[in-house]
């Protein structure tokens, strides 16, 4: 007898009423994009002004929906209440340089340095990782402002969506060394400062409120009423052994994990003694996983999604899906 689903994706949903951010992750190629849009399109036939949203630099909503979404927040044609936004990395990579510029400028006069700003800038922002903080950046603006009332997430493969959402816990634990280096060189500075005068600091200043804001962001983060983290994968060895390992990784940073999908999965009802050998031969091997799923996520498997016969694209496509997603 086949195991069934303790917990399905719209009970789950229900049973946490107040959700309000939604990740979806995995190994590349498994359906991030297309179980986060599915999600999302039934958040907002739920009624709740849901957006879309995607931190992976390889954008693919716009594929997906049939309609551009990159660079500003744009309504889904034909599904009242929902959004869709691909964040344009480069824009913010210059915002954030920007402010770079201003943050370095500023230190070096304090500390009497004539280096150019420019190095230090260059140096800073050709770090592969410049980018995927920025998209952090990008995102949190997004929690924080609040203006929708369920986010969807669909993130970068799942090594770049754990460093991406680890980063609160990492940027915490920088910023309060850097602080305490800070108060030191400033009580030095004091101390051998011929006037009493307390010079304004804007380093500080700043630190203080970066250090406030990747706080509330680790809050929204791991609050398992706000936030879920949910994994994608297809019964086959390696997107498993990728998500077993990256749900350990995701709870030792203590984000919820909500539970996995599994997609793809080829109808036997379509599969007859006539079928040809390649298509029973898969089946075989998917039911040889599945065992796997069922032992690994034990009270975790969300949905169990079809493999259908043409690519998942544009809401009909995804409001047919989400009758496997949502069942």
């Amino acid at each position: 007898m086949a195991k069934e689903i303790e917990t399905s994706m719209r009970d789950y949903l229900k049973a946490h009423p107040n959700l309000r951010f939604i990740f979806f992750g995995g190994k590349g190629g498994v359906g991030k994009t297309v179980s986060a849009g599915v999600t999302a399109q039934w958040l907002a036939s739920q009624g709740k002004r849901t957006l879309l949203a995607s931190t992976n630099p390889v954008h693919s909503l716009s594929g997906l929906l049939s309609q551009d979404v990159f660079g500003k927040h744009t309504a889904v044609t034909g599904v009242p209440n929902l959004w869709a936004y691909e964040i344009d990395t480069k824009d913010t990579i210059e915002r954030s340089k920007v402010e770079i510029r201003e943050k370095i400028q500023w230190f070096l006069k304090y500390a009497d340095i004539t280096t150019k700003a420019e190095d230090f800038v260059e140096s800073a922002t050709m770090n592969p990782a410049f980018e995927e903080s920025a998209m952090f950046e990008n995102m949190i603006d997004l929690m924080f402002k609040a203006e929708y009332e369920a986010y969807v997430f669909d993130t970068a493969p799942t090594a770049n969506a754990r460093r991406l959402l680890g980063m609160s816990k990492v940027y915490s634990l920088w910023v309060n060394k850097m602080l305490k280096s800070r108060e030191e060189a400033r009580s030095l500075r004091e101390l051998l400062s011929f006037t009493k005068k307390k010079e304004a600091d804007p380093l500080m200043d700043y630190l203080l409120t970066f250090r406030d804001r990747m706080e509330h962001a680790r809050v929204l983060l791991t609050d398992e009423q706000q936030t879920a983290f949910f994994f994608v994968t297809l019964p086959e060895a390696l997107p498993i052994a990728v998500i077993t390992r990256f749900i350990g990784w995701f709870r030792d940073f203590g984000i919820p994990v909500g539970g996995v999908v599994v997609n793809m999965l080829i109808d036997r009802q379509q599969v007859e003694a006539t079928s040809p050998d390649f298509v029973k031969n898969r089946l075989a091997m998917q039911d040889r996983y599945m065992d796997d799923i069922w032992e690994k996520f034990d009270g975790m498997v969300r949905a169990k999604v079809p493999l259908y016969e043409n690519e998942v694209r544009g809401v009909t496509a995804l409001g047919r899906m989400g009758q496997a997603l949502f069942v």
